[in-house]
């Protein structure tokens, strides 16, 4: 690396700033070649993408592509209750009489949408912290940054998610506002390591050296080079997000009803085990496979950021 990095020094000194950018471009258009190839021989990767694609195409065109949106809301048809899978009901109906399959459709909303706005609101606090106590390593920053990420990691994350959402009233921003809350810590934890690791680099040196300013150092500097974990633990956290929201859901914190969410569903079906299986059983599925798909395509995203590093 030291060595490929004094040659491409030494070419740049005989090149104009054009031809710098040209060939940088072309580097990253290389480099996210090789990463996308290396993607795409893994087929669990694709399965991966493929699952989450349908998963938030489904949930986007839920009104047009479900069979009966009415039943998303306040609907009730006693009439048709607990009415096993057929080809009029593919999933089967409730307890009073909606049907499930579109009920899992439209759960899928809320639960991509706890996924998104939990990382949202958790990524960028948990970066700036652990760069900042990376880059103050040592100082009184760190050891403040540090000890009270260390509290809230003492605590097992699903614990808090409800003692807090328990405090809260119960919906669905609420329940993100609990996830959130217990979620930075660990990005927080991750970029710090990083920040350590790369303080000491070279290349910041040389940045000191040369007079550039800390924010410039941090954002300029470290922060590019743990781009690559932060995304794929994202990737990754996506299903874990999903997981503890549905939890929520099914103790009665999270989504209320009469909005359907896959916890909610577990939660409701599981009283009519085993006779009405289906009521329970499918939201369950759908839990599972939008999990799957996020875990397969964060084990591609992680290969693929391997081999561009390589």
């Amino acid at each position: 690396m030291a060595e490929q990095a004094a040659i491409r020094h030494e070419l740049a000194a005989n090149l104009t700033v054009q031809q710098i950018k040209q060939l940088e471009r072309r580097s990253r258009r290389e480099s996210l070649g090789r990463a996308w190839y290396k993607f795409s021989r893994n087929p669990l990767s694709i399965v991966g993408v493929a699952t989450v694609a349908l998963v938030v195409l489904l949930a986007i065109f839920a009104p047009w592509v479900t069979p009966y949106p009415k039943h998303a809301g306040a609907f009730t048809d006693f009439a048709h209750a607990k009415i096993p899978p057929s080809l009029e009901h593919p999933f089967g109906t409730d307890q009073i009489g909606r049907d499930v399959l579109t009920r899992i459709i439209f759960g899928l909303r809320s639960s991509l949408l706890m996924g998104v706005v939990v990382l949202a609101l958790v990524v960028p606090p948990g970066v700036l912290l652990g760069l900042l106590a990376g880059y103050y390593q040592g100082t009184w920053i760190d050891t403040v940054i540090m000890r009270v990420t260390d509290i809230f990691l003492s605590v097992p994350p699903l614990i808090l998610a409800l003692a807090v959402a328990s405090v809260l009233k119960p919906n669905l921003w609420n329940g993100m506002m609990a996830v959130s809350l217990m979620w930075w810590p660990w990005y927080t934890r991750l970029v710090y390591g990083l920040g350590v690791a790369l303080r000491n680099e070279y290349f910041v040196s040389a940045a000191e050296v040369t007079g550039a300013s800390t924010a410039h150092i941090i954002f300029r500097e470290i922060l590019p080079n743990t781009i690559s974990p932060i995304l794929t633990k994202m990737s990754l956290d996506v299903a874990w997000v999903i997981i503890i929201g549905s939890m929520l859901s099914f103790v009665g914190l999270g989504v209320q009803p009469p909005e359907p969410s896959l916890g909610t569903m577990v939660a409701d079906g599981s009283r009519y085990l085993p006779d009405q299986w289906w009521i329970a059983v499918f939201p369950a599925l759908a839990i599972v496979v939008v999990v799957l798909g996020f875990n397969l395509l964060g084990d591609g995203v992680r290969d693929m950021f391997a081999a561009e590093e390589i």
